[in-house]
């Protein structure tokens, strides 16, 4: 299996879709095929609106992919003997460039991945939906469905920046949303530990949890601690504030070492929406 980096069943869930949080995954499972198909069988959608895609960055996908693998899969429908592509056709080019003969894709027919869509968007309407489950049911309609935040927000009647904020909570680790979910922690309470070291949010975490703290008085602790910050840690990132700043702008992780700017994309969504920013 030319390409592929890990076992080609750990491909689904993908990275940010844990299907232990998926509020669909059951229904997905009846509907959906995980198959490897020659990249000669695919083709593009011709009624998706994108045409252009940046020559460097499909590049430097394609790069990762030599060395990686395809690490999540694309999405297909099938049709007349073909396999029309409905997310991942920049992972697809990427492949081509890549020298791949197959990718590993999700087969939907057309019906199941109507259906699936509508059962995620009645999903992400519920109001016994928790934060985790809900964040990842809109990564789901990013990732499987080409969906922006903005056609999300319009489909489950919530502005963008909510969906933004929302999917930022699947940035944490892994022990971090499973804390949340069990101790019953809500958004608003979590959302100032997003972007914190691992080791600051193990530690808070269960004096949040003991204490009850609100939203605010998380962003107060972390407003007196970074008033206290040493002449030492000040030396070390005379960049915080520039930091924090871009994070906030393009609501991703930013952290700058010595002259590199690093912007920490979670997945292939985020990277492409802080690309059509940039530009």
């Amino acid at each position: 299996m030319k390409g592929l980096g890990r076992s080609f069943e750990s491909l689904i869930p993908t990275e940010l879709i844990d299907e232990e949080f998926d509020p669909t995954a059951r229904e997905d499972k009846k509907s959906s095929q995980l198959k490897e198909l020659r990249l000669d069988a695919i083709v593009r959608d011709e009624n998706q609106p994108r045409r252009d895609f940046d020559k460097g960055a499909l590049e430097a996908l394609a790069v990762s992919i030599k060395e990686h693998g395809v690490l999540q899969p694309i999405v297909v429908t099938e049709e007349d003997g073909k396999y029309k592509i409905v997310a991942g056709e920049r992972r697809w080019r990427a492949a081509k460039i890549a020298g791949l003969d197959k990718i590993p894709a999700i087969i939907r027919t057309l019906d199941s991945q109507n259906r699936l869509e509508l059962s995620i968007i009645e999903n992400a309407q519920r109001e016994d939906l928790n934060a985790i489950e809900l964040a990842t049911a809109y990564a789901k309609l990013q990732n499987q469905f080409n969906l922006s935040a903005e056609d999300i927000a319009a489909k489950v009647g919530k502005s963008e920046q909510t969906v933004h904020n929302t999917l930022r909570l699947l940035t944490l680790p892994d022990d971090a949303k499973k804390f949340m979910v069990k101790e019953h922690l809500t958004e608003g309470v979590m959302r100032p530990l997003v972007s914190r070291d691992e080791a600051t949010i193990k530690k808070l975490l269960p004096k949040i949890a003991k204490e009850g703290w609100t939203a605010r008085q998380v962003e107060r602790y972390f407003t007196v601690n970074k008033k206290k910050s040493s002449a030492a840690a000040i030396k070390r990132s005379g960049y915080v504030k520039d930091e924090n700043a871009l994070s906030a702008k393009y609501n991703i992780p930013v952290k700058i070492t010595g002259r590199s700017l690093t912007f920490k994309c979670q997945n292939e969504t985020t990277l492409k929406d802080l690309i059509k920013k940039l530009k």
